[in-house]
């Protein structure tokens, strides 16, 4: 069933994984794409610590919601988990549609290994995540209602976290099951038109 939402209305958010920024490829990417389309995008710098991240995507989304606009969120890794988040939790969530790739399932598991000093990827700025950050992730756990507003993109090739506990967290949402590749889906670009239809265009069928 169609929401009735235009692609020049939509917003697509661009939610980078743990340690990312918008120099990510996909950000990047995503960014050339949409300037090319006439669509608004955005992609928040994000803090390492989750509250602030939390904050900084609420921000985002705020903003386009009072432009107009409704937002489309694409939430890669730690990213994905964000994302799932705000599609549960938002007071405006009925009319989202996200993308997630290779999500984070279980955050506050997965990076108990990560507490201490880290390198950022892109800017070699040492970050410091802390073991109380384990405790914000697991507030932010949410449940799934209305599937059918999620893509999941999970590949086979990600060697950090498993496609198929990605497929058994989302049930019932669009399963795009990449055979290869690998955690940061670095064919991003062979996926870009089943996302966009997904996010997008499907948004002005009748």
């Amino acid at each position: 069933m169609s929401d009735g939402i235009g692609i020049a209305h939509s917003c697509i958010i661009y939610i980078h994984g743990f340690r990312s920024s918008p120099q990510s490829s996909k950000a990047l990417q995503l960014q050339e794409w949409l300037s090319k389309d006439g669509i608004e995008f955005r992609c928040p710098a994000l803090d390492i610590r989750p509250r602030t991240a939390q904050s900084q995507i609420q921000t985002e989304i705020d903003q386009a919601l009072a432009k107009g606009l409704t937002p489309r969120l694409i939430g890669s890794s730690l990213g994905g988990f964000y994302a799932a988040h705000f599609m549960e939790s938002h007071p405006a969530r009925a009319a989202f549609k996200a993308c997630l790739i290779n999500p984070a399932c279980y955050p506050s598991r997965d990076l108990a290994g990560q507490i201490g000093e880290l390198p950022a990827w892109h800017s070699g700025e040492v970050l410091v995540f802390k073991e109380s950050y384990l405790d914000e992730l697991a507030d932010m756990a949410v449940g799934l209602t209305s599937p059918e507003r999620y893509l999941l993109v999970a590949a086979t090739g990600d060697t950090l976290l498993d496609w198929r506990e990605m497929v058994d967290t989302f049930p019932g949402a669009q399963h795009h099951v990449v055979e290869g590749s690998d955690h940061s889906l670095t064919d991003f670009p062979d996926h870009w038109p089943s996302i966009r239809s997904f996010l997008l265009e499907s948004s002005e069928r009748r």
